[in-house]
C-alpha cells in the first residue's frame, strides 16, 4: 500500500504487528470480491469529498478513500485500543441511559460500534453513516455475518441529510480526532438538530487532557487533526451548542467518553412550585 510520512508506528510498532496480523486472511478477504462494484451500492452521487478527508490517515495515502484502509483497519485497531477494542467500544454502550428507538452511528467505519449498538438494542432501528464506501462494504459484511439488520449510508457526518428530530441517540467512536475543529463543531450542531428532545449524544475518542500532556502519543499514527483535537474541549463545544448534562469520563486512562442530552423544550419544572395553603383552598 502507498504510505505517507514515517510515524512511530512505522518505525517501532509495525514490525511487531506484522507478526500478530493474519496477512493471509487479509489477502484472501481482499481477493474475495470486486471492491469497486461492491462499493457502488453505497456511493451517494451527491456526496462531495471535502479536502480535510482527502488526506493521509494512519500512514495510508489518501486515507479512507484508499481501499487498503478498509480491509486493514480491523486487524490493526484490535491491537491499538488498550486494554482491548471490544472492551473500549462496549464502554460507550454501557453509558447509554435511554432506551432509544432510532440510533445513528456517525463515522461508523467498519461498523464495530454499530454492531454493538444493534446487539444492545435489538428492537431499535440502527443506522451507520460513513464517508468511505469501502469501509461501508466491510461494515455490511460484518452485519450480515452477525445476522444483524443495520442500515448503512454514505454521507457526511456534518450534513447527513436526515430529517430533524429523527433520532433518539447519536454516537461517534474514534471520529472527532480525525476532524478539523470547525467541522467537529458542525458535526455536533448536526447531532443536536437530528436528536429529539431528551435524546443523547455519546462520543468515544482519545482522552484530550492526556493527549495534551503526552505529545509523543499524537505521533504514533499519522493523524492530521489530532493536535487540534487535543487542544479543544468537547465539553465546551457541546455546552456552547446547547446540550445539557454534559460530562466527560476518562476510560482506561487514554480514552474518554463524552455525553450530552438535548434539552426537553417546554418542560414544566413542577418541583419548583410550592403552592401555599391558600392556593389549595381556592380549589
Amino acid at each position: 500500500m502507498a504510505v505517507g510520512k514515517e510515524t512511530l508506528f512505522d518505525r517501532f510498532l509495525a514490525p511487531i504487528f506484522r507478526n500478530l496480523i493474519d496477512r493471509d486472511a487479509i489477502d484472501a478477504y481482499y481477493h474475495s470480491r470486486d471492491w469497486e462494484t461492491a462499493s457502488q451500492q453505497f456511493c451517494n452521487p451527491q456526496v462531495d469529498y471535502p479536502d480535510y478527508y482527502q488526506q493521509n490517515f494512519h500512514g495510508i495515502q489518501g486515507g479512507y478513500l484508499n481501499l487498503s484502509a478498509a480491509f486493514s483497519y480491523d486487524p490493526i485497531v484490535q491491537y491499538v485500543l488498550p486494554p482491548g477494542e471490544s472492551i473500549v467500544r462496549s464502554a460507550l454502550i454501557d453509558r447509554i441511559t435511554s432506551q432509544p428507538r432510532r440510533i445513528l452511528d456517525l463515522g461508523c467505519g467498519t461498523g464495530s460500534t454499530t454492531l454493538k449498538l444493534k446487539q444492545a438494542f435489538p428492537q431499535a432501528e440502527v443506522v451507520g453513516l460513513d464517508l468511505s464506501p469501502y469501509m461501508l462494504v466491510v461494515a455490511q459484511d460484518k452485519a450480515q455475518t452477525a445476522n444483524l439488520d443495520i442500515s448503512f449510508c454514505h454521507g457526511l457526518a456534518e450534513a447527513t441529510g436526515f430529517p430533524a428530530h429523527s433520532f433518539d441517540l447519536v454516537t461517534a467512536s474514534l471520529l472527532f480526532h480525525e476532524l478539523p475543529p470547525a467541522i467537529a463543531r458542525d458535526v455536533l450542531r448536526e447531532s443536536f438538530r437530528l436528536l429529539r428532545s431528551g435524546g443523547e449524544v455519546l462520543i468515544l475518542d482519545g482522552n484530550q487532557p492526556i493527549l495534551r500532556s503526552t505529545p509523543w502519543l499524537m505521533e504514533v499514527f499519522e493523524e492530521p487533526h489530532i493536535k487540534a483535537f487535543a487542544q479543544n474541549s468537547l465539553d465546551a463545544d457541546l455546552s456552547a451548542i446547547g446540550f445539557d448534562n454534559v460530562e466527560t469520563e476518562a476510560i482506561w486512562l487514554v480514552h474518554q467518553i463524552t455525553r450530552g442530552v438535548k434539552p426537553i423544550v417546554g418542560r414544566v419544572q413542577f418541583e419548583a412550585i410550592e403552592p401555599t395553603a391558600e392556593a389549595w383552598a381556592m380549589g
